[in-house]
């Protein structure tokens, strides 16, 4: 299960996420994305992984795919901070296209 809430402030709109983020979840991520994300009005949108227990193959793809796309990401678990660090190693050296899959089955 996983639960994708909105917080709004002046200057920041934040998704906080909770819980596995796995399929079917990943691609209500990817919904909260491009509706926060068109309806971002200036601000700056961060994605709160704080208490993710759980990151998919699926899931990492996204993520990688959201921070090619600008999204800003906060988190302090080992496990959520692990993904984020390889996400942008990758993430520099093999970016992600928009609605492209990684084939290649690397984490």
């Amino acid at each position: 299960m996983l639960k994708i809430s909105i917080v709004d402030n002046r200057t920041q709109r934040r998704l906080v996420l909770e819980g596995r983020l796995v399929a079917p979840w990943v691609a209500e991520l990817r919904t909260a994305w491009r509706r926060a994300k068109a309806d971002c009005d200036g601000r700056e949108l961060v994605i709160d992984m704080e208490n993710v227990m759980v990151v998919s193959q699926e899931a990492e793809n996204t993520l990688m795919q959201m921070m090619n796309e600008g999204a800003r990401f906060r988190s302090s678990g080992v496990l959520t901070r692990h993904v984020l660090q390889q996400l942008k190693r990758r993430c520099k050296r093999d970016p992600v296209q928009p609605g492209a899959t990684d084939q290649k089955g690397q984490g």
